[in-house]
């Protein structure tokens, strides 16, 4: 029995009736099953028409003290029918919350890219004529500057150029610590916008200049990751790439760091080949000329074996090994002019536990090493201060470290062999570095104020012509006579040769252009960000208005009324007119129509409904104030409790050890000591895993061994328990041959792994028999519990060895028994839930064993709904939370360990790795959905209600993290709080996706052969 939304009408639930009805017999009414009842008291139930279309006023009991609340079972008076189906609130929620969603790279991700500029670059002759830039991907600072006790250096050569002949210190890099944006920034001179990630790396034309295009020929040697995406990018045919093949990046087969070798190998084969060919040979002596050495042995080693490993800090001495090489041969083949400069530096770091992306130092400090041509020697110094110690750690307190950003590691090139600063550059020039003239410095940053000035006069342009001239605000440090009058001063001062003067206020022009480009770039932020939280907070209020309108009696005696009034209507109407108008004028992007008029008919429709928010508003004011407070200090606490386990997961543990003290609270106790018994231990063991170092960071195949034989074992006595259970019954073979399949794989899998890992260790690589049952048991995963029976616990422990035996492919260490906790305290969670309903009397005791999923389609099995839903929900997302947290923090990139995937490739392919790492996220999320389908069943409640109270408990906690997002403080601070609030809008989307796929799970069933009858386990 269904309303207009496709909500369900409950039969009066049998313990729930008041002392005054007693029961009668089952009787046919209207085509529907109706108890019959000996009325005392009036209008209990009434027939509305021959549909079944039932209405129930009862007094729902709420709490220990059992305070009354009016609720009807999810009807409405006739003058108040609900006409959105169900479907399309779905679809209508989750297109607006994908428009929340992608609202974050308006306001926080645009590319800081402006176009239009004039190209700048110093008269002076440079001091090089040619540059070899050596980028060893994934190195680590300390990695590089490190001693050991005995005081030797894993770069001896390197260390040697510091302390003789060159200049050093720590480049700092930007989040994300990702190989695109750090060549990008290296190499162009800016921070890409964080979206960047996704766009990949091979066949992607740049759409900035470079310092590659600016010169005049640039020959570059490594992975096709790489350098594909500068040579498309360049201007003209200057840009040349020699790369191998994608296959060679496979980090099982053979020693990573064969890929620099063989980039050093042919780097010798050009120069040789250089000496017969004149046309080469002319081009190669030429001025402006770049050699691009990209090394990714070291991020490959540091991936498969940690930046501590052997293996990682051997490639480093290989490295050293082979830049010694090379600028022997160039210096050779020149003739020591003395005209090479030479850069070695890196484009991220890596953790510890081998990752990278976010923003630990370990990814973001990365080495700078520069000598040659135009560089400074080393300079010693009696102390210098930083706030880290690692220049006791390295040995280097007396050699002064000059430390640069990122970025300024481009136009330092672009000085040295003297081309033009790229057009987008944001870095500023590093005098520090260079040994030259003081006029030479000084007309360098003039050059390097002058180029980012310009940048900053077209970006005030652009944004000055798209808003309204009455409602601009310019950036009022840098007005238009202030910079004339720095650029006056600058210029006046080199001509007087008051050069550290010139250098100051050309330092000066640079910090306020930087500022007022920021300014600009985040101009409209305020702005985006009012409107998504208008239409956020209408959004909630929308979902919660459903709910008090289809499952409560506030709004029985509220009037009968066609519809808003007219002037309501063309009121809404007006306002977005006007709001489509401002837009328009402004030119803004079409993407700010949809952030700024979806508030609009969230806000009409929720408006609309007056009188509704005004009695529910009047019931709370009347509420009993102790209770209503404590009420709304229990949910200001649980909500917060999910918000800081983002940040802290140890507030997952303190959640679960609440949680466990929920049935002594609410004394069930009494009611099912064993149940409760085992609720309170399935809570503490599944509390110790936010304890626990995140996932990855010391592997333990061992683990993943011992969770796959508990799973076998456990889930063999409880096959052979329910048989013995029940050996006079019939069960069929076939459904038995499903478990054993399934437990076949499952044992499959544990092999697996530990033979996979063997092999690799070998350096043996990913046997084609290990990746074929992998891949095979990760497309069966989805299809085999389907075939196994619809009984609650039979399908559970169907879906449980299916998805472990992939989750065990994807495993590394403790990880693997976290889903298998998790699984526990499901199956107690279960059992508990209808215990708690039966403490509350609102359905009589049914027998686990005998339901089934497939009653979710009995529409006379469903219930009213009543408080104690709104704590079960909460249940629900708190323990989605625990699975996305409960082994690792997936909100910071670097979270991610790609050695989960080496079951089923090794060869290093971004997107896929990340869809197989992001299935290993999702597979404890399914489990916990699935066990909430089955609450929902032994509950005898609807998905659909159940499903309205955790949409808006998610959403006030995504609108929570939409406020905690920034753009200032350190970059790990700035990109954890930008992950949080993708992750918990992408949590909400999820919810809306996985529900459907919790429901075919559960409810559908492939039959593939004639069925029997048989018992249930």
């Amino acid at each position: 029995m269904t309303d207009g939304v496709g909500h369900f009408f409950p039969l009066p639930p049998p313990r729930s009736l008041s002392p005054g009805i007693s029961r009668g017999p089952l009787t046919r009414a209207g085509g529907c099953l109706v108890r019959v009842q000996k009325r005392l008291l009036p209008n209990v139930w009434k027939k509305t028409s021959n549909d079944c279309g039932l209405r129930f006023n009862a007094t729902l009991f709420i709490g220990l003290e059992r305070q009354p609340l009016p609720l009807s079972a999810g009807g409405f008076s006739a003058g108040q029918p609900i006409t959105m189906n169900m479907q399309i609130f779905v679809a209508t929620g989750l297109l607006v919350h994908c428009v929340f969603l992608i609202s974050i790279f308006d306001i926080y991700f645009t590319s800081p890219l402006v176009h239009g500029m004039t190209p700048h670059q110093t008269l002076l002759p440079p001091p090089a004529q040619r540059l070899v830039l050596f980028v060893a991907d994934g190195l680590r600072a300390d990695s590089l500057y490190e001693v050991d006790d005995s005081g030797i250096s894993n770069a001896p050569y390197l260390r040697n150029i510091m302390l003789t002949k060159g200049s050093w210190g720590v480049s700092h890099t930007h989040v994300p610590t990702e190989s695109r944006p750090g060549h990008v920034a290296l190499i162009a001179g800016f921070y890409e916008d964080v979206s960047a990630v996704a766009r990949g790396w091979k066949e992607n034309p740049v759409e900035f200049d470079s310092v590659f295009n600016e010169s005049k020929y640039t020959w570059s040697w490594g992975s096709p990751d790489i350098l594909p995406m500068f040579a498309k990018g360049a201007t003209g045919d200057h840009v040349y790439t020699h790369c191998y093949e994608a296959e060679k990046e496979d980090f099982g087969t053979e020693d990573a760091s064969l890929l620099d070798t063989w980039v050093f190998d042919h780097v010798k084969d050009f120069f040789r080949s250089a000496r017969n060919n004149k046309t080469l040979l002319s081009k190669l002596h030429e001025r402006k000329v770049v050699f691009f050495l990209h090394l990714l042995g070291i991020d490959t080693n540091g991936h498969v074996h940690r930046p501590h490993s052997r293996e990682y800090k051997n490639n480093i001495r290989k490295v050293d090994e082979g830049v010694k090489e090379i600028v022997s041969m160039v210096e050779d083949f020149y003739g020591n002019d003395g005209s090479t400069a030479f850069i070695l530096t890196s484009d991220h770091g890596m953790t510890d536990w081998g990752v990278h992306g976010a923003g630990h130092p370990s990814e973001t400090l990365t080495p700078l090493v520069a000598w040659g041509a135009g560089i400074n020697s080393p300079q010693k110094v009696t102390s210098q201060q930083y706030e880290d110690t690692f220049l006791k750690d390295w040995k280097l307190e007396t050699l002064k470290r000059q430390d640069v950003n990122q970025a300024d590691i481009a136009p330092l090139m672009a000085s040295l062999i003297g081309v033009p600063f790229p057009l987008n550059s944001v870095g500023s020039l590093p005098l520090e570095y260079l040994n030259n003239t003081a006029h030479f410095k000084a007309e360098s940053m003039f050059t390097n104020a002058a180029q980012i000035l310009e940048q900053f006069k077209i970006k005030m342009a652009q944004k000055k012509k798209s808003t309204l001239s009455f409602l601009f605000s310019p950036f009022k440090s840098l007005s238009e006579s202030e910079q004339i009058d720095i650029l006056r001063k600058a210029r006046t001062s080199i001509h007087q040769e008051k050069y550290e003067e010139a250098v100051s206020l050309c330092s000066k022009l640079i910090r306020l252009a930087l500022e007022g480009l920021s300014y600009y770039h985040t101009y409209d932020r305020f702005f985006l960000g009012f409107s998504v939280t208008m239409g956020f907070v209408g959004w909630t209020l929308y979902v919660i208005l459903i709910i008090t309108k289809m499952h409560t009696d506030l709004t029985r005696s509220i009037a009968n009324k066609e519809g808003a009034s007219c002037l309501f209507q063309y009121t809404f109407l007006a306002v977005g007119v006007l709001i489509a108008i401002f837009l328009l004028i402004q030119s803004l992007p079409w993407t700010y129509y949809i952030y700024c008029l979806l508030p609009v008919p969230i806000w009409y429709t929720v408006l609309k409904e007056y009188p509704v928010i005004q009695r529910l508003v009047t019931s709370l004011v009347n509420f009993q104030p102790a209770q209503l407070a404590g009420f709304l200090l229990v949910c200001i606490l649980g909500i917060e409790i999910l918000v800081f386990s983002f940040f802290y997961r140890s507030t997952l543990s303190f959640g679960l050890l609440i949680f466990s003290m929920w049935p002594l609270v609410t004394q069930q106790w009494n009611q099912a000591k064993t149940i409760v018994l085992s609720w309170i231990l399935s809570c503490l063991l599944l509390a110790v895993f936010p304890l626990m170092p995140v996932v990855g960071r010391k592997p333990n195949f061992s683990l993943v061994t011992t969770a796959g034989l508990l799973i076998l074992l456990m889930t063999s006595s409880y096959l052979l328990t329910c048989l013995w259970k029940h050996k006079k019954k019939y069960m069929p073979c076939k459904e038995l041959a499903i478990y054993l399949f399934q437990l076949l794989s499952l044992a499959l899998s544990t092999y697996i792994v530990n033979s996979t890992r063997s092999s690799l260790h070998s350096k043996q690589g990913l046997p084609a028999t290990n990746q074929i049952i992998s891949w095979t048991t990760l497309a069966s995963s989805l299809v085999v519990p389907l075939l196994s029976p619809t009984f609650l616990f039979p399908r559970l422990l169907s879906i449980f060895l299916s998805l472990m035996s992939t989750y065990l492919l994807l495993s590394t260490g403790y990880e693997a028994l976290f889903p298998l906790a998790l699984a526990l305290l499901m199956f107690v969670w279960i059992n508990m839930e209808q215990e708690a309903v039966q403490r509350y009397g609102t359905s009589p005791k049914l027998k686990l064993a005998a339901l089934s999923f497939s009653y979710t389609n009995d529409l006379t099995q469903f219930r009213q709904l009543h408080l104690d839903d709104v704590r079960r929900s909460f249940f629900f997302v708190f323990f989605l939370v625990t699975a996305f947290f409960g082994t690792g923090n997936i909100a910071s990139v670097n979270s991610f360990d790609p050695t989960s995937v080496h079951c089923f490739l090794t060869v290093f392919s971004p997107f896929l790795m990340g869809a197989l790492l992001l299935w290993k996220i999702v597979i404890p999320f399914v489990l916990v959905s699935c066990a909430f389908e089955a609450v929902q069943v032994t509950t005898q409640l609807s998905s659909k209600r159940l499903f309205l109270i955790v949409l808006v408990i998610s959403d006030i906690m995504a609108l929570h993290f939409f406020f905690l997002v920034k753009d200032y403080g350190s970059w790990l601070d700035i990109g954890t709080s930008i992950s949080h609030y993708v992750v918990a809008m992408s949590f909400t989307i999820f919810l809306l996706l996985l529900s459907g796929v919790a429901q075919l799970l559960t409810t559908k069933r492939l039959a593939l052969w004639k069925e029997a009858k048989h018992h249930s386990l």
